[in-house]
């Protein structure tokens, strides 16, 4: 383990420094392998997904600790911005939380309040943290390191959000505004018309808001490179790639018809 004073979020100092914090969105892997392929595949982060996929505490805690062992951001984006288990896997070794349809200020700051430290917030306190090697830490330095060093992310993924979006990007404590586009575009009433003039309005305005705030932005939900350069032209840097499934389906497709092809 480092230095106490040394330890950092991987994917929050590639924020901090301006640069791409690029994530493995994970919904099939249930070994902390899988942190160490996205770790060796050039990306920042893991963004294990319990809103769309069902994964035990338990198998959560492995993945994280195998990423703190790697230097690999793990991310958990949870059911609701009030979802009880958020205390629990920050315990467990998860240095990211992603709160999905997160509506007005309110919901940024409940969630706020379940990552962070009083004075920001109303985590519970403990000893014994992975993040530590569970090695004892006087408490205000511990509470100070995690405090600096676990992501807080907002998605905005309803009109609701998108009205809401400056306020909810002043809310102190919350570090990244994550554009959801699959469930923005369906809030619209456009479900999968990615590019719609009315959508990268969104994206523009989701953006402003964040850099009027000093908030980090980022766009999920569109592989397309040609909007992907839209969007980081806008300021985006935090972007969850594609899903293991997406990754093993493409690459298994692509052996298998090009195998196929030598015997056409």
């Amino acid at each position: 383990m480092p230095d106490i004073a040394d330890i950092r979020n991987p994917a929050k100092e590639r924020l901090e420094a301006g640069e791409l914090a690029l994530g493995l969105i994970v919904r099939l892997a249930r070994s902390g392998d899988v942190a160490r392929l996205a770790r060796s595949s050039g990306l920042d982060f893991v963004f294990i997904d319990i809103q769309h996929a069902i994964y035990s505490l338990e198998t959560i805690s492995h993945i994280a600790q195998a990423a703190l062992g790697c230097g690999i951001t793990a991310m958990v984006r949870m059911r609701s911005c009030r979802d009880p288990d958020v205390s629990v896997l920050l315990d467990g070794g998860v240095t990211g939380i992603v709160f999905p349809d997160v509506n007005t200020a309110d919901d940024a700051r409940a969630g706020v309040n379940a990552c962070k430290y009083a004075p920001i917030g109303r985590r519970s306190a403990t000893s014994g943290y992975p993040l530590f090697d569970f090695k004892p830490v006087p408490q205000a330095q511990a509470i100070s390191i995690m405090n600096k060093n676990t992501l807080v992310v907002c998605m905005i993924e309803t009109l609701e959000g998108l009205a809401n979006v400056e306020e909810i990007a002043a809310v102190e404590g919350v570090d990244v505004l994550l554009v959801g586009l699959t469930d923005l575009l369906t809030s619209m009433g456009k479900p999968g018309a990615l590019g719609d003039p009315e959508a990268m309005a969104a994206v523009e305005r989701i953006a402003a808001a964040c850099k009027a705030s000093g908030t980090f932005f980022g766009v999920g939900g569109d592989t397309n490179l040609e909007r992907q350069k839209i969007y980081i032209e806008l300021g985006s840097q935090f972007i969850p790639t594609q899903s293991d499934g997406a990754f093993l389906m493409a690459g298994a497709t692509r052996a298998a018809g090009d195998l196929r092809a030598l015997k056409a």
